[in-house]
């Protein structure tokens, strides 16, 4: 299957969908930050000197799906009708790895392509947020697993690569 991306000749360039319908779109993405079980339990109690983490982090993740034109080259800029960043915990230390902060994002739109860079970019930025904002206490944390979970709308159809947990959409 050739790149859409790519032109015939090998050359990078934004992919025309001019003729495509507007449909609605919405894509979901998640993703983890991993860490000691003393970083988490200060994060769910609100206690880091630069203040609370996931508010800084929920915004900053919305913020980033709202502005991934300006940091994917080839991404087209999209009417946003709905953009979430949503929090989970895994911890202290369980069978199934480290403490975690598990992210998901939910992007929406009305339009002609995909908001999956979106919610990927909103997933990613949030993760880095609330890595700035607690390194000083643990330099040891680790983005993970940043992934599209599922995608719905346009010529493609739905695409559901990992179930959604009760408590999602």
């Amino acid at each position: 299957m050739p790149l859409s991306h790519v032109d015939a000749r090998g050359h990078a360039h934004m992919v025309d969908v001019s003729e495509k319908p507007a449909t609605v779109r919405e894509a979901v993405a998640g993703g983890e930050i991993t860490m000691r079980p003393e970083t988490l339990q200060q994060i769910q109690a609100g206690g880091l000197p630069k203040g609370d983490v996931l508010a800084v982090s929920r915004v900053a993740g919305i913020m980033a799906a709202k502005r991934t034109p300006d940091l994917i080259p080839l991404c087209h800029p999209l009417p946003i009708t709905s953009a979430s960043v949503e929090f989970s915990f895994r911890g202290p230390a369980t069978e199934n790895g480290p403490a975690a902060v598990e992210i998901r994002a939910r992007v929406r739109c009305t339009g002609v392509t995909g908001v999956e860079m979106e919610a990927l970019t909103a997933v990613t930025v949030a993760a880095l947020t609330i890595y700035d904002m607690c390194k000083a206490m643990d330099r040891g944390m680790r983005i993970e697993h940043v992934r599209l979970i599922r995608k719905r709308g346009g010529q493609s159809g739905d695409i559901v690569l990992e179930e959604e947990r009760a408590d999602e959409g």
